[in-house]
């Protein structure tokens, strides 16, 4: 087992030039939590590992795990053509709300609607990074140029606060083509925030998730259930 350790600031430095554009549409503003650069590691993460490394799982810390981390890197095998990122959904109605102004002018859109048929969005708690998928998709390079980041904020009327997040999300929204969908078990998300902020109406709509929970996400810390 061989263990890298990276540097913060040194990994920083050399994403601020890619993901600067970025930062403007999906921060919670300068000098907040979000805004800092490396809430944005996982989109350019093709650009800043050395190429000898092809696949990355990416997870947040506020997990548990309920089953073999390996069985999760199986689901890179998973991924049909032309996917670059495995990613489970939004589990609350977040991108409902977000995506106000756009589900107004377009009442027939799937955009914020809950699944099975709807597109809630993603929660990048669990990532599946297929880098060298990355490094070869021209589409998925030409998303993160800042005119093509400029062209679907306007078109969406997208402003976010939520990183990677936000910019999967909003890709997954024009070319859901990049993205593998994870099975929910693999991102049991358990925050309710939405639930009690004008949404229990639909809340449980986007919550709700069968079969046998592999991941916990105990996301806007929110307890996970004891064993």
């Amino acid at each position: 087992c061989q263990v890298i350790v990276h540097d913060v600031n040194e990994l920083t430095e050399k994403l601020f030039p890619i993901v600067e554009a970025m930062q403007k549409h999906f921060s919670a503003g300068s000098g907040t939590y979000y805004s800092d650069s490396i809430f944005f590691l996982s989109v350019a993460m093709h650009r800043i590992m050395p190429k000898e490394i092809t696949r990355i799982i990416q997870v947040d810390l506020d997990l548990k795990y309920k089953t073999n981390i390996r069985h999760l890197f199986d689901e890179f095998d998973n991924f049909p053509e032309g996917a670059v990122i495995g990613i489970a959904r939004e589990m609350q109605p977040v991108y409902r709300h977000t995506f106000w102004q756009y589900r107004r002018e377009n009442p027939q859109t799937k955009v914020g609607e809950p699944p099975p048929d709807g597109l809630p969005g993603f929660n990048s708690g669990v990532l599946l990074l297929n880098l060298e998928a990355m490094r070869q998709s021209k589409l998925y390079n030409q998303l993160l140029e800042p005119t093509m980041v400029q062209k679907l904020t306007e078109k969406y009327h997208f402003k976010g606060h939520l990183g990677d997040q936000d910019f999967f999300t909003m890709v997954g929204m024009e070319h859901p083509e990049l993205f593998h969908v994870l099975d929910c078990t693999w991102n049991r998300q358990l925050c309710t925030w939405w639930r009690d902020h004008g949404y229990s109406d639909v809340f449980d709509q986007y919550f709700q998730c069968e079969g046998e929970v592999r991941i916990y996400h105990g996301n806007c810390n929110t307890p996970i259930p004891e064993d």
